[in-house]
């Protein structure tokens, strides 16, 4: 028990299962010909990140957040609601617990775009 218990806390402090995950999906977006090789060059790319700056990598580019956001605002307003905005961020894995908005405000493209992206770097910068 006391092993079990502490190879989940070593799991949890190191954010093992959110990382695989992540990786998983990159996995899966990309179906790469060669897998092992991909995902040692997506770590490598996320350590280059973190000590450089430069961009993390993302499963969702600039024309696919465009094209989820057209999705949600079916109505084409021009924004979505925050209830939206939630669920969208639960379907890319994202957190969607610290959202800073209140209930009522409308949710933009440019904010959509903006926010989600912070957060996708917010959960790789982590590692």
């Amino acid at each position: 028990m006391a092993a079990e218990r502490s190879g989940r806390e070593y799991l949890a402090r190191h954010r093992v299962a959110e990382l695989l995950q992540g990786l998983g999906a990159l996995l899966l977006h990309h179906r790469p010909e060669r897998p092992r090789e991909f995902l040692i060059q997506a770590l490598e790319r996320i350590k280059l990140a973190k000590q450089t700056g430069v961009d993390y990598p993302y499963l969702m580019d600039e024309s696919n957040l465009e094209a989820m956001f057209e999705m949600l605002d079916t109505a084409s307003q021009g924004y979505i609601t925050l209830v939206q905005y939630k669920e969208a961020l639960k379907t890319l894995g994202l957190s969607a617990q610290d959202v800073s908005y209140e209930d009522g405000t409308n949710i933009t493209l440019e904010i959509f775009k903006e926010e989600v992206k912070k957060k996708m770097l917010a959960s790789w910068a982590v590692y």
